[in-house]
């Protein structure tokens, strides 16, 4: 088959997204309610994230607009005000930005040539004489659970926990070494792998963050960004082996990462329990009785439709073609890729474009016969490449204070659920970290999420009750 390219050719609009953090540490904030624009904010909200839109990219500099969620602008009038709105000429909200090597931005107003500057609460731009007060770090918006894909490469980044290594050498992101959580804390960042260690600037994994793990990182709209530790060494692969390490000297474009949302790979098992696999390249059985790389999937869900693609190692997604058989070659957006998910107490059915549902053939082929899904068109899911959740909601992450056992849903750092498999699709949420560790989340009758003590009995055994029981319908 063709070669597949497992990055997007044009970001989404997610990667797009930054925080901007004044030299005062504040963020950027419209003020949707008064039309203007401040920087008292300390943590990135809705209202800190802005969109950043390019006309025009070069090397150190690009032409953009600032976009807020709600669609409006960041506009500079006459008098060196700003407000929130929209334009009201061709260049009225126009930004040239500059990266400098540092990792600061500035945005100076195409019209007035004045730069955006603020005084730890106002923003403005008055001078044209550039200062430390008009330097802006930007933070990503995207989730922090990421995959860092390599251009130059070709290949994701994988950390080796029985090495302490982290190389460039990931052709697929489905497996859970590929995935870090990217840490932010006073202005620098700190990648974390899925086993809790940390790439450090002596190239090796460590067990606690320090000094010696902070990157600074330089970003460039649509998700490029690049590591280094603020004294001449920048993270690129290095080597036939591409370990992935700080050096003075890459190849131009090889330090740059697209920094992308890590993406969730499950795994579907039949009624005989046999994993779905692909074999010949295209074809799909229930015919595995051990979990490989042709046995995971890649699941895109569409929350206002309902459906979902199921995309393969192979790089193609499941599709019904002729004679109702699903076969792996299935392209991005094609209509017969989306079926539709039905949930049944952690087992799932998918109808096909047609109706009918997906079942195994007596050969153990899938294919999508069943008018009427019955034992046979239902499928066991499990995640596969990701062993904690980290979630997000509309205020922020989801977390836990020092001084109360309250989850908190607008924490600007996260705490990791880690997922203790029950039975088929429900887990329990176990806390981790100092303050949570061995905790098991439960929802008490007033419907406050609490940790709850873990009690291990003998043999190991987690003494629960069906509160403590989560089933994962939202992935």
């Amino acid at each position: 088959m063709d070669e597949v390219e497992w990055t997007p050719r044009h970001p989404k609009p997610e990667n797009l997204r930054v925080g901007l953090i004044s030299w005062a540490g504040s963020y950027l904030t419209y003020e949707p309610y008064k039309s203007t624009v401040t920087a008292t904010a300390k943590g990135l909200g809705r209202r800190q994230t802005w969109e950043i839109l390019v006309s025009n990219e070069h090397d150190t500099q690009a032409v953009v607009r600032l976009r807020s969620l709600q669609g409006l602008y960041l506009l500079c009038e006459a008098d060196g005000s700003l407000c929130y709105g929209r334009p009201r000429a061709s260049h009225h909200g126009c930004f040239l930005l500059r990266f400098h090597r540092n990792g600061k931005w500035t945005l100076q107003c195409i019209i007035s040539g004045r730069y955006l500057e603020s005084d730890g609460e106002d923003v403005f731009c008055h001078s044209r004489v550039l200062s430390a007060y008009h330097m802006w770090t930007p933070r990503p918006a995207l989730h922090v659970h990421v995959i860092l894909y390599s251009p130059f490469n070709q290949c994701f980044a994988r950390a080796d926990p029985t090495m302490c290594r982290v190389w460039v050498d990931a052709p697929v992101p489905c497996l859970e070494e590929c995935g870090f959580l990217l840490h932010f804390q006073d202005g620098c960042y700190h990648l974390e792998t899925s086993t809790h260690f940390f790439l450090s600037h002596v190239d090796r994994l460590v067990s606690q963050p320090s000094t010696q793990t902070a990157f600074h990182m330089q970003v460039r709209p649509g998700g490029l960004v690049a590591f280094s530790d603020g004294e001449g060494g920048i993270l690129y692969a290095q080597g036939t082996s591409l370990l992935l390490g700080l050096g003075s000297n890459p190849h131009r474009g090889e330090e740059w990462f697209i920094l992308q949302r890590c993406p969730t790979w499950v795994s579907l098992r039949s009624k005989s329990r046999k994993f779905l696999s692909i074999f010949y390249d295209v074809e799909v059985y229930a015919a595995s009785e051990h979990l490989t790389p042709l046995s995971l999937f890649q699941f895109e869900s569409d929350k206002e439709s309902c459906t979902l693609q199921l995309r393969s190692t192979n790089g193609c997604y499941l599709a019904q073609r002729r004679h109702r058989i699903v076969m792996a070659d299935g392209y991005p957006r094609e209509p017969d890729t989306f079926f539709r998910m039905h949930w049944n107490c952690g087992r799932i059915t998918l109808q096909s474009p047609n109706g009918r549902f997906l079942g195994i053939a007596p050969n153990s082929l899938l294919m999508a016969n069943a008018t009427t899904p019955g034992p046979n068109e239902e499928f066991g899911i499990l995640l596969a490449n990701r062993p904690f959740l980290v979630l997000r909601g509309r205020y922020g992450y989801v977390g836990t204070l020092s001084e109360h056992d309250l989850l908190q849903c607008n924490m600007d750092q996260p705490d990791c659920i880690h997922l203790l498999p029950c039975r088929q699709g429900i887990y329990h949420f176990q806390g981790w970290g100092l303050l949570v560790n061995h905790l098991l989340w439960h929802l008490p009758p007033v419907g406050k999420v609490r940790p709850q003590l873990l009690y291990r009995a003998s043999g190991e055994q987690l003494a629960h009750g069906a509160s403590t029981q989560w089933l994962l319908h939202a992935i």
